[in-house]
């Protein structure tokens, strides 16, 4: 199951860039916590207590205990998003969703395989996966980290679909259960090129035949050409010369 951290948070009034600059240099990152009955509300945590947070996370969702400065309850939330630079990956803003232990929520969980399959181990088969993650419903106290399959007993034209795979309790997918997560495919073997090895063995002969042809004719001569010119009609006789 996801486990429950505890995090600091602090109330934040100042908004616009010159205001996130002002956070950043002093080692605080800009969030927010929505969801629920309640307006959307602009925090700042420590940058610190997330990457701290972050490192000890085993999965991708990770449901937080918020304690907000001046704030009586502490709020329950899930991580929704995190922003990151794409230079240097620090983390720029962190999004939250405010959940209630008793109402169920819906999220994606990783899906991971476990095991070699017999089709890959022994026929050198391939194994696909379809579903990288798996959106379901829970109460935020059953949310797993991750939803784990075992692929070990797949052979070549196995496929393990929603259907099959055994969810933790009070776990319910939330996707058409005939969807395959993982199959094994047959091994891919190439073809050797036997056509077009035929035609590039057929060619050099239509131009062998063509070129006995041409040397034929030329030692025929000229006059064995078709439609050569037919000899000329011999040149008439001399008049009689006139008495």
């Amino acid at each position: 199951m996801a486990k429950q951290v505890k995090l600091k948070a602090e109330r934040r009034s100042a908004t616009g860039r010159s205001a996130v600059r002002k956070l950043k240099a002093r080692g605080v990152v800009p969030a927010i916590i929505y969801g629920a009955k309640d307006k959307p509300q602009p925090l700042q945590v420590s940058a610190r207590d997330i990457n701290a947070m972050l490192s000890h996370a085993s999965g991708e969702n990770i449901l937080v205990e918020l304690e907000i400065a001046g704030e009586k309850s502490n709020r329950t939330a899930l991580v929704q998003e995190i922003q990151h630079s794409p230079v240097g990956g620090a983390i720029l803003h962190i999004d939250f969703h405010a959940v209630s232990m008793d109402q169920a929520i819906q999220t994606d969980v990783p899906l991971e395989p476990i095991g070699v399959p017999e089709g890959v181990k022994t026929f050198g088969g391939l194994l696909e996966q379809s579903l990288r993650s798996l959106a379901i419903e829970c109460l935020p106290r059953d949310l797993p980290d991750r939803i784990t399959v075992d692929v070990s007993k797949l052979n070549i034209g196995d496929s393990i679909h929603v259907r099959d795979i055994q969810l933790p309790s009070g776990v319910a997918a939330k996707v058409q259960v005939d969807l395959t997560a993982f199959s094994v495919l047959a091994p891919v073997v190439e073809e050797e090129p036997v056509v077009a090895e035929a035609e590039a063995a057929a060619g050099p002969e239509v131009i062998k035949e063509k070129k006995e042809e041409g040397e034929a004719a030329a030692a025929a001569g000229p006059g064995a050409k078709e439609g050569a010119p037919k000899e000329k009609a011999s040149a008439p006789k001399e008049k009689e010369q006139k008495k």
